[in-house]
């Protein structure tokens, strides 16, 4: 496909990084936000790359983003969506939290809580969390990843142990038909046996996951209670949003 050279220098940035700002492109490229909004765009119309607020990715459905840019990504969205949640969750509340970077936000809008008991397999998380003396933080075993969580059996098997209060749970993509969808199958074991295992479900998902793929599909929206986003789903998943009974809170 010929490309203007600027437009294929931004195609194959967004390529070799995952995620890039519009902010660090406009610099980089010395034009404005603007002109690079425009390229942006031009380029999500030919489906080349994934437009997002403040910047854009490329999307694979085999391969996650690098930790570092997904930590980056959609950085006031997920903090709005991670107090949201936080507001639902009760003192004296049991709790799992899963791996994301968007559940990481939401252990750090806990810290105000009191008296929480904490299972999770995602080390960031048990890390921010530990440093209340009144919290109770326990950690999955298992396989510890380079971002930071913790799969494989024994990270199932531990949380089969518990029943608890609340599940909160980020994931990497919701198709329009409802699936919830990520990239490790061992990772969606674990988040498999963490919302079989709470009373409660909360989804903690920034809008950028709406129609993105991953080839490991851990179940249905059904599984869940309640959606937390920063933006209205498509027509098709509020109306399956609705057929379920799912709360939809939007922040």
């Amino acid at each position: 496909m010929n490309l203007p050279p600027r437009q294929q220098q931004i195609l194959e940035l967004v390529r070799e990084r995952g995620y890039v700002s519009i902010e660090e492109m406009a610099q980089l490229f010395v034009v404005t936000p603007q002109t690079i909004r425009r390229d942006i765009n031009q380029l999500a119309e030919l489906n080349l790359l994934r437009r997002y607020h403040g910047g854009a990715a490329y999307d694979s459905s085999i391969e996650n983003t690098a930790y570092a840019m997904r930590a980056d990504q959609m950085r006031d969205e997920k903090q709005r969506i991670a107090d949201a949640v936080a507001r639902q969750i009760p003192d004296h509340a049991s709790l799992f939290i899963n791996i994301g970077t968007t559940t990481e936000s939401i252990a750090r809008a806990l810290l105000n809580h009191s008296h929480l008991k904490v299972i999770t397999n995602n080390l960031h998380v048990a890390a921010i969390l530990a440093a209340k003396d009144d919290f109770e933080v326990l950690v999955a075993g298992g396989t510890v990843r380079r971002d930071g969580g913790v799969v494989g059996q024994a990270s199932v098997d531990f949380i089969n142990q518990f029943k608890v209060d609340f599940a909160l749970v980020g994931i990497s993509g919701i198709d329009e038909d409802g699936s919830l969808l990520d990239f490790d199958y061992q990772e969606v074991r674990v988040s498999q046996a963490i919302i079989a295992n709470a009373r409660q479900v909360i989804l903690a998902a920034d809008s950028s996951k709406f129609g993105r793929n991953a080839m490991v599909r851990l179940g249905s929206i059904d599984l869940v209670d309640c959606l937390v986003t920063d933006r209205t789903p498509t027509p098709a998943l509020t109306q399956l949003l609705n057929q379920n009974k799912i709360r939809l809170e939007v922040v």
